[in-house]
């Protein structure tokens, strides 16, 4: 988030093997939320969005500056939906999932 609480970047690292391959619910509902974002953002048009899964249990993203009121409700939304959506598995899954937020400053 960044210091306005807008969805600026989001970093999701081993949230696999909490059970076998291809029946991994914690992944899969990771995944299932990042993805979701991803998409989401990606189709608004004007904004920039930046989206990588480099390896099993690796997500990040990466949003531009939003440009007017629009997108940073926007931003706002999509933030809310994946903090919220990522809490509750953590909430669930304790032991296969913990959450770091961090506020950072936009250049």
């Amino acid at each position: 988030m960044d210091e306005d609480g807008l969805l600026a970047s989001c970093v999701i690292s081993g949230h696999a093997e909490a059970g076998p391959r291809g029946g991994d619910i914690v992944c899969a509902a990771v995944s299932v939320l990042s993805r979701t974002a991803l998409r989401t953002l990606s189709a608004r048009e004007g904004l920039a969005v930046r989206g990588e899964a480099p390896g099993r249990g690796e997500f990040r993203l990466e949003t531009g500056p939003a440009a007017g009121p629009a997108d940073r409700a926007f931003l706002a939304a999509a933030g809310t939906f994946l903090l919220e959506g990522l809490r509750s598995v953590a909430a669930e899954y304790p032991r296969n999932c913990k959450m770091t937020v961090k506020t950072e400053r936009r250049n």
